[in-house]
């Protein structure tokens, strides 16, 4: 018997990083822990593009900073940089008011009614970050989300011949050396498609295959799309179109992001638009816990009617007058036993 893949009774709250959750930069930390100026190095990374194309190269400016990352170990600059210590400095990360503890009291949403109970209704948390993912699975957050989407790198990377060598030799000083994987502005919508597809829960169904509406794990319609501005219009543009939400938010000491906000706002890029405070009481939990309940009034009136539509009446008696049915026992004698009662 046919029966879809997933059961659609899940949301999604999906999270941008940088200046969403945290006021800083998340390198911040890294620059600090080698000693390296950080506004230096970001003024150096944004001038690679122009520096490299009068030299005659292409450089995506997505991948720029994490090419001067490396630059900066292969200089000596930040000796020894790897994984270990990117999730170490992660650790140092401070969050926006609120957090993580919102993330938590995000999922109890979700179970506030009886009928949400009912059906079963779940709240999941994810990031996808053009930041580094090892910081953030080393950071205060990483515990209270369900995936994290970054850039990562590799530390000592395969040398030529290595298929046929038996054994390879282990360095007890790893250091990256080669990028393996790059979220940008434009790939993170990917992301939300895997999401969306489930491919994160399941391997076997491949994010670029023809997957019917009904049988996706998480429908956009399910999402909620959090960020800070306009370098996430592509994300939001994708749940928003699929009749998700999209909400951003904004430094509250911080007029430029307000109005910058509020452009995206008068655009119809977003639905709508607060402060990056996350305590019990701020307008942005409120907003958010406000469609998160929407959302589940949705889904219930979309299961129940489901059944409604699939399930028929059992066989029941035809109304009758008193006049008929006492004609009807008269005209029977005495009563005899039904199975249909």
């Amino acid at each position: 018997m046919a029966t879809t893949l997933f059961t659609q009774n899940i949301i999604a709250c999906i999270w941008d990083f940088d200046k969403t959750l945290i006021p800083e930069y998340m390198q911040s930390p890294l620059f600090r822990r080698y000693g390296v100026n950080e506004s230096n190095f970001w003024a150096e990374t944004n001038s690679l593009v122009e520096h490299y194309r009068q030299r005659g190269y292409h450089l995506s400016s997505e991948i720029a900073y994490l090419n001067h990352l490396l630059t900066y170990v292969l200089a000596g600059s930040m000796p020894k940089l790897n994984n270990k210590i990117l999730r170490e400095c992660g650790a140092s990360i401070k969050f926006y008011p609120g957090l993580p503890q919102f993330f938590d009291r995000a999922k109890s949403f979700v179970a506030e009614k009886e009928i949400y109970r009912k059906h079963e209704i779940q709240l999941e948390h994810y990031i996808v970050s053009t930041g580094l993912a090892e910081m953030i699975h080393g950071s205060a957050i990483a515990s209270f989300v369900e995936d994290i989407w970054g850039c990562e790198f590799i530390e000592n990377p395969l040398q030529p011949g290595f298929l046929k060598q038996k054994e390879m030799e282990l360095s007890a000083e790893a250091e990256i050396a080669q990028i393996s994987m790059v979220i940008d502005n434009t790939t993170k919508t990917r992301a939300l498609f895997e999401i969306n597809k489930g491919t994160n829960k399941n391997p076997a169904i491949d994010v670029n295959a023809n997957i019917a509406p009904e049988d996706r794990r998480i429908p956009f319609q399910n999402m909620i799309y959090i960020a800070d501005g306009p370098s996430d219009i592509p994300s939001f543009s994708v749940v928003k179109k699929g009749g998700g939400k999209a909400y951003a938010v904004h430094n509250p000491a911080r007029t430029d992001e307000f109005a910058q906000n509020d452009r995206l706002r008068q655009v119809g890029r977003i639905d709508h638009y607060g402060p990056a405070d996350y305590t019990e009481t701020s307008s942005t939990s409120h907003w958010l816990k406000l469609h998160i309940h929407s959302m589940c009034d949705r889904i219930v009136a979309d299961r129940e009617a489901a059944v409604a539509s699939r399930v028929s009446r059992p066989p029941r008696h035809l109304n009758s007058t008193p006049e008929e049915e006492a004609a009807k026992r008269a005209s029977k004698g005495p009563k005899q036993a039904s199975f249909l009662e």
